[in-house]
């Protein structure tokens, strides 16, 4: 997420290492029904001066998966690399909105940062700050849990 790189130049990277990840995985005779991939979404850098919208990534990020992910894997959990929360549940989303007319692969999330880093910030230790901090990660859940559905009503 790092860096001013567009969204081309993050689908472009992202396509090259997927390949190369399956070529090997090929080699090695992995059983790809066993495999869960945890990719990054397709993004650019947060430096980036070009603003795309989520449907844009969801797009890119689609048409990397499909050029690159052979259909015989397990599933995709996609990981929130650092995106703020609120961010990486409405690119989720986006995603699953056009995953959904193609359902190559069980589609999830791992957004461990996404969903616990702002509650743990709210918590920060204090006892009294712990009900806030649970509803918050109740919050960023439930976001997700609708992300991954498609149905989030939420923009950016």
């Amino acid at each position: 997420m790092d860096g001013d790189h567009s969204l081309e130049r993050s689908l472009e990277i992202t396509e090259m290492v997927l390949q190369e990840v399956f070529h090997q995985l090929h080699l090695q005779g992995t059983f790809l029904e066993g495999l869960i991939l945890k990719p990054n979404m397709i993004a650019p850098g947060l430096s980036c001066p070009q603003e795309n919208s989520a449907s844009d990534g969801a797009d890119a990020t689609m048409k990397c998966l499909l050029r690159s992910v052979p259909a015989a894997v397990g599933g995709i959990a996609f990981l929130s690399g650092g995106q703020p929360a609120e961010l990486a549940s409405v690119r989720l989303n986006a995603i699953s909105l056009v995953h959904n007319k193609r359902q190559v692969w069980p589609l999830t999330f791992s957004f461990f940062r996404a969903l616990q880093l702002e509650a743990l910030a709210i918590w920060s230790g204090d006892p009294q700050k712990v009900g806030k901090a649970q509803g918050n990660l109740r919050h960023f859940a439930k976001q997700n849990s609708a992300a991954r559905r498609g149905a989030l009503r939420v923009a950016l």
